[in-house]
């Protein structure tokens, strides 16, 4: 008589998949490193400056340059985690869906479009004095291109991978995910701003009102589950 057998995987523990780290630490270290960043370039050269003005910007703060570049390379880190964990407790509360690939997908381009951007950035700090104008306006552009409006549709793909499965699920408040589906909106707008330099108002949107809207979101996104069955 052959006798039954429990394998690991009927344990428990099993049914519950690990929800994985905690959020809010990485998202609040993306947050404050967003915050110093942006102090540190409180007075870089807008991008309809003309090339003179960055090459002389870049020549008498060059140190400003660097530590800002850093600290948005460094920032590009908890991002690309903030994601990941993002997709671990999205499949962890059971969602199947393309949402959770989303967001992980938009995070970690999100994270990269910051470190391009950094890259960018440090390298037009570093220019020979023999540079002309038009170097350091198509570094400054390229930086401002990747951190700016690639930065904010990527970014935006992340929140609209929360926003949608969080509404359908009905993992987070109401409020929150018709506040991100907007931000995702104006995210996705925001690349107009390569068409007409008038839409530049809203990647500040998406950069400040998206990192405050994703604190609370690591506040409010549970954990587990509850079973239907339960």
């Amino acid at each position: 008589m052959a006798t039954a057998t429990t394998s690991p995987r009927s344990a428990g523990t099993a049914r519950r998949p690990q929800a994985g780290p905690p959020l809010l630490a990485p998202v609040l270290a993306f947050a404050a490193l967003t915050v110093a960043y942006v102090v540190v370039n409180r007075s870089t050269p807008h991008p309809d400056a003309s090339g003179l003005a960055v090459l002389r910007y870049a020549r008498a703060h060059g140190t400003t340059i660097a530590v800002g570049s850093f600290l948005l390379f460094v920032s590009a880190v908890p991002l690309a985690l903030t994601a990941a964990v993002l997709y671990r407790r999205l499949r962890a509360l059971g969602i199947t869906a393309p949402g959770s690939a989303i967001t992980l997908v938009g995070g970690v381009l999100a994270a990269t479009a910051l470190t391009v951007s950094a890259m960018f950035s440090w390298t037009g700090g570093r220019l020979p004095s023999g540079a002309g104008p038009a170097l350091p306006r198509a570094l400054a552009d390229l930086s401002f291109l990747s951190g700016g409006p690639a930065y904010a549709v990527t970014f935006a793909l992340l929140i609209a991978g929360i926003s949608v499965t969080g509404l359908l699920a009905g993992l987070l408040p109401r409020a929150v995910t018709w506040t991100g589906l907007v931000l995702a909106a104006v995210g996705m707008l925001s690349t107009l701003t390569l068409l007409v330099s008038g839409f530049g108002y809203l990647l500040p949107v998406v950069r400040f009102g998206g990192t405050v809207w994703l604190v609370f979101v690591a506040a409010l996104l549970p954990r587990t589950r509850p079973s239907r069955h339960e």
